[in-house]
């Protein structure tokens, strides 16, 4: 029988030792809803519990401490918790990195957060803000570290130079395959930071293991690190489903099943999925798509019957190193654009604060993957070769980097 992994809010609560390093230092937390013990306590709350821990601040990431903004890139106020006292600041709303005000409050920060395993979920770019400031303000940073529910594949292009956002801060791929605290390490280095920083490894992750493969599966409940990252399936399906943000196609927002769906009113999901599978029957493996309708309450298409399909990850023949939804939901990005060379896929509206370039460049960190769906001539092996040498760089270059085997 496998043994429930321990998180790293858990070992800290339950290690005196490591908890004796924090005395004498205020700290800060950096969490989320997401952010609970394996009893489902908030850490914020469990780590106030011990008296031990010296709580001067907490921050919130996008959609807040709280987790209350329910869109995309809505932003979230700086308030006072109503009990610990303390203040709660907003890293998605005036500013996007900790203020000079907001370092002045802490020695140490500790970081809770639940990661997707994908380079554009906000909360990585976060990480890497916290990390850069802190070194620049001699402040120390330890990452309690959680699971990558998608687990070790690696998937997509690399974000190219020049193309750094808020949803991609440096160049990995779509789907990087690190817990938080291993990608901490690869940011230090690569950026070559200078500053105290620790790790607070899981113990007992396994990875590889299924049905998880990556989450723990009747280990620990899943609560939603943001507010559509509804499911493990979401999370596995996300390196592919969120470049529908740079789309006309619906995600699924203001449905039950966010970031799992894709639709329109206006498509031939038959024909499209016919196409898919003539021209990359490989990237279609691991999963299973379905047919399906579905009417948005808000978002692309509120109130409009949609046709698309959703992608099933969460049944037996389910593989989880063959599935590759990145390339799967580019697939259908070529069908379509096979099928009705006038369809307006791209959207064109500001994408996290860039405006002078389109979302689905700014989501993939470059132009490659739209020219490669616009040009007619193009294959999928030739997107296909761009990625895979992307992602044995990031293999090898990783390797040293992984703290569990």
């Amino acid at each position: 029988m496998s043994t429930a992994p321990e998180f790293g809010i858990d070992r800290l609560l339950a290690d005196a030792d490591l908890r004796r390093q924090l005395a004498g230092r205020r700290a800060a937390l950096l969490a989320h809803p997401a952010s609970v013990t394996a009893s489902l306590v908030h850490s914020l709350d469990a780590l106030h519990a011990t008296g031990e821990v010296q709580l001067t601040a907490a921050l919130g990431p996008q959609h807040g401490l709280r987790g209350e903004k329910q869109d995309n890139m809505i932003e979230s106020p700086d308030f006072i918790d109503p009990v610990l006292g303390i203040p709660v600041f907003s890293l998605y709303g005036e500013v996007r990195r900790p203020t000079e005000a907001m370092l002045d409050t802490f020695d140490v920060l500790l970081v809770d957060l639940q990661d997707l395993g994908c380079r554009i979920y906000t909360f990585a770019t976060t990480l890497c803000y916290v990390l850069e400031d802190a070194a620049a303000a001699g402040k120390a940073v330890w990452v309690l570290d959680r699971p990558n529910p998608a687990g070790r594949p690696v998937e997509g292009l690399a974000l190219r130079p020049g193309w750094e956002s808020f949803v991609g801060a440096g160049p990995m791929p779509m789907r990087h395959g690190l817990t938080l605290g291993e990608l901490a390490a690869w940011f230090v280095e690569e950026q070559r930071l200078d500053l105290e920083w620790s790790v607070v490894a899981m113990q007992g992750w396994q990875p590889a293991q299924g049905p998880g493969f990556g989450w723990p599966t009747g280990e620990r409940s899943w609560v939603n690190p943001s507010p559509n990252a509804a499911s493990l399936s979401m999370a596995r399906a996300y390196a592919g489903s969120v470049m529908l943000e740079g789309t006309t196609l619906s995600e699924g927002r203001g449905t039950t099943r966010p970031l799992e769906v894709l639709g329109a009113p206006d498509l031939d999901v038959p024909a499209l999925l016919s196409r898919m599978e003539r021209l990359a029957p490989d990237w279609l493996a691991g999963c299973t798509l379905r047919p399906c309708w579905f009417e948005p309450t808000f978002h692309k298409h509120a109130g409009q019957l949609c046709a698309g399909f959703q992608v099933h990850v969460d049944h037996p023949g389910y593989r989880h190193e063959d599935f590759r939804p990145w390339r799967l939901f580019a697939l259908a990005f070529k069908a379509l654009r096979q099928l009705r060379p006038d369809y307006p896929i791209w959207r064109d509206f500001a994408y996290e604060y860039v405006t002078d370039r389109p979302a689905i460049d700014v989501i993939n960190g470059s132009p490659l993957l739209r020219e490669w769906v616009d040009d007619p001539s193009a294959e999928p092996g030739d997107l296909d070769d761009l990625a895979t040498r992307d992602e044995h760089d990031w293999l090898a270059r990783c390797e040293a980097l992984l703290l569990y085997r």
